[in-house]
């Protein structure tokens, strides 16, 4: 492939495992090429003798680094007997929807035995991001980091670390994970439930077969450390805790933060962290811990501990710490009073571009929902019913044929744009008794159309139908800014009263409270097709997720780029 670099071009002389460099001297700009290969491998370290899918072998999967503005270039076999599609989340990738990566939105799935080539540009986003698969529940095992370091010259907006420790929370099962969405369908109930949290593909001490394994993070008295810490779970928020160490948040989902310390994280599905750490303790073993946050009620999730140390380095009596002090499962008090600390830098070099007028304006309720099953047989979801959800009322079916091939190609029949602005049905949202005829959504796959760079305010509302929950909302191909929260049902006229325009949080997943909402504004300036969906797999799989066409601009640098060559085929 020719490089769009201009000569001369010096190659990097050190390649190491499946990544090869190339510099582009001229501009210090990085070409960077991976190989992602699918396949599936065994895990007994995990108390489990099921295999696993993985990418290159690895639980969790391959961290990829690179700078602001460089290009990588993953190509991904799938040596499986799964589909497979990657998303590279939190990732702006401009003009070009065709390597985002959700399977039937942007593209068809990569079918076993075959190969296709993602090119990512990295564009606005800088700190930790995370790369997943993006079919059935193949991110349960398939996903891995994206570090983006500042550009070459340039400089962290906070004291530099000696080092850093990537985190990505998980989880495992000892039964076949790929075939956990299938059994619940039949059902019509919840999936199952993970036997197990885990911290770097570890579920720590309480496990015995990961004793000897767990993972340990060695520090040197008196140096500070940069965690980029990410939820990869498949369904829960996490509580997160160092004993006896405060955590300073500087970043979320690769935009930096106004600092601030705190004892604890709240981190959703979907999102990541960046964190600074102060070894300031006396030499020793210190625990790291999560647990769930888990406010919805009857919902099952994993009640368990996952655990790994904070080991110092040198010489002392070595014992057990005690537990951090994790806020209690359903405290939606403490995942509030963290949430609501977020800024954004709002400086020079990392300027917050808020849209302070609004030209589309949009109402998106979150629901739970239940359906009637087809057979005589009752259901294993609640009263002998089977689940769902929706945004605004209607439940997404995704199409066999992707909708971006669909849109740009201009194939009918599979997609319907007249997705609502607003719910089709007012009512009290948040109310303890509503009325049953709310249980049942309707079903569509629908798109709401988008005007190339108009500014849009989007009020995410959680209902109390059926019941409610924290829903981690993430939009794919955009970031935004969270000028807005609250607890009850949005009100148009005074909410905005309260917004923060100076400096609100710049975010690609954004946790929507119990009974409450979240406003968020973006410009609409990155064309093409573009999922919005909860975090939450379970709300996914049931129908939680709607369809953005933003559509091309005037010029050549504002219409999406051309499809590649070996794009998958339905």
């Amino acid at each position: 492939m020719r490089s769009r670099c201009p000569m001369p071009i010096v190659k990097i002389l050190a390649i190491l495992g499946f990544c090869v460099s190339i510099i582009c001297s001229a501009f210090g700009k990085v070409i960077h090429h991976h190989k992602f290969v699918v396949e599936s491998s065994p895990h007994s370290r995990l108390c489990r003798t099921k295999e696993i899918l993985t990418v290159n072998g690895e639980f969790p999967g391959p961290t990829l680094k690179a700078r602001r503005g460089d290009k990588m270039i993953i190509e991904v076999y799938n040596k499986a007997t799964y589909n497979i599609t990657i998303h590279w989340h939190g990732l702006k990738q401009e003009r070009n929807p065709w390597s985002d990566g959700p399977e039937y939105i942007t593209q068809c799935p990569i079918q076993p035995g075959k190969k296709f080539t993602y090119r990512v540009d990295l564009s606005v986003e800088e700190g930790t991001v995370w790369w997943h698969a993006h079919n059935g529940w193949a991110r349960a095992t398939v996903h891995g980091a994206i570090i983006v370091y500042p550009m070459l010259g340039s400089e962290y907006p906070f004291p530099k670390p000696h080092a850093e420790f990537p985190i990505i929370l998980g989880e495992w099962w000892k039964k076949n994970v790929m075939e956990i969405p299938g059994k619940a369908n039949l059902t019509g109930g919840e999936p199952l439930i993970s036997d197990a949290y885990t911290i770097n593909g570890q579920p720590g001490y309480f496990y015995p077969c990961s004793k000897k394994g767990s993972y340990k993070m060695m520090v040197e008295q008196g140096k500070r450390y940069l965690l980029r810490i990410i939820n990869a779970i498949m369904d829960e928020s996490m509580f997160f805790a160092i004993v006896e160490h405060e955590l300073t948040l500087v970043g979320k989902d690769g935009f930096y933060m106004k600092p601030f310390t705190t004892d604890y994280l709240m981190i959703t599905p979907g999102q990541s962290m960046d964190v600074l750490l102060e070894a300031n303790q006396s030499p020793g073993n210190y625990f790291i811990a999560a647990r769930a946050y888990a406010d919805a009620v009857g919902a099952g999730f994993d009640k368990t501990i996952v655990t790994a140390f904070l080991q110092y380095q040198g010489s002392y009596h070595s014992s057990r710490s005690p537990l951090p002090n994790l806020p209690p499962y359903n405290r939606t008090q403490a995942a509030t009073d963290f949430n609501k600390q977020f800024r954004s830098l709002a400086s020079e070099n990392h300027p917050a571009k808020v849209p302070l007028v609004v030209d589309t304006h949009l109402l998106y309720t979150l629901s739970v929902n239940l359906l009637n099953c087809s057979t005589e047989k009752p259901c294993k979801g609640p009263f002998g019913k089977r689940f769902a959800s929706s945004v605004n009322n209607i439940s997404f079916i995704t199409p066999k044929i992707d909708i971006l091939q669909a849109y740009y190609y201009g194939i009918e029949g599979v997609f319907e744009e007249d997705f609502p602005r607003k719910p089709p049905n007012k009512f009290n949202y948040t109310s303890d008794n509503l009325p049953e005829n709310l249980l049942t959504p309707s079903f569509g796959t629908k798109v709401l159309v988008l005007e190339y760079n108009c500014s849009v305010e989007l009020i995410f509302q959680g209902t109390n139908v059926l019941a409610s929950d924290n829903h981690p909302v993430h939009l794919h191909g955009y970031s935004f800014y969270v000028v807005g929260r609250g607890f009850g049902n949005f009100n148009p006229k005074k909410d905005p009263l309260n917004y923060n325009l100076v400096d609100p949080s710049q975010e690609t997943t954004v946790g929507v409270p119990k009974n409450g909402w979240v406003a968020i504004r973006f410009w609409a300036d990155n064309p093409g097709v573009w999922l919005l969906h909860c975090h939450i797999e379970r709300h996914l799989t049931w129908g939680m997720s709607m369809v953005f066409i933003v559509k091309n601009g005037a010029t050549p640098r504002s219409r999406i780029v051309r499809p590649p060559h070996d794009l998958p085929t339905c």
